[in-house]
């Protein structure tokens, strides 16, 4: 199973970004996908996840109103469309794959978010 994210990099404060994490060697659509993030110094926290049947969608708090989880199951890959960020959304975003007792991250793909 891999698990390759993509789409970060350096933007300015109110700036978008969208990540990708394409997903390899698993039943894709049968998976809950998330996006997690790690900021130095604290705990890896979700940030967005979507379900396997029905694409329903949860959010963290910090998050809410201003990014958005899609997944395309036919190109199994699932999405985060980043707007209006802010400094504090500056982390390590990990995908992750979940099914029952199954799990799998990605590598990472870091998001800075500086003027």
């Amino acid at each position: 199973v891999q698990l390759v994210e993509s789409g970060g990099g350096l933007v300015q404060p109110g700036e978008s970004l969208r990540l990708s994490c394409a997903a390899s060697g698993l039943t894709f659509s049968r998976y809950v996908m998330s996006w997690y993030r790690q900021a130095p110094g604290k705990e890896r926290e979700l940030v967005a996840s979507i379900g396997s049947i029905g694409g329903g969608t949860n959010y963290g708090d910090s998050v809410k109103g201003r990014f958005t989880i899609s997944r395309d199951n036919a190109k199994n890959t699932v999405y985060l469309q980043m707007n209006s960020l802010k400094p504090e959304d500056t982390a390590v975003y990990y995908c992750k794959a979940e099914n029952w007792d199954r799990y799998y991250w990605g590598q990472g793909t870091q998001v800075t978010v500086s003027s």
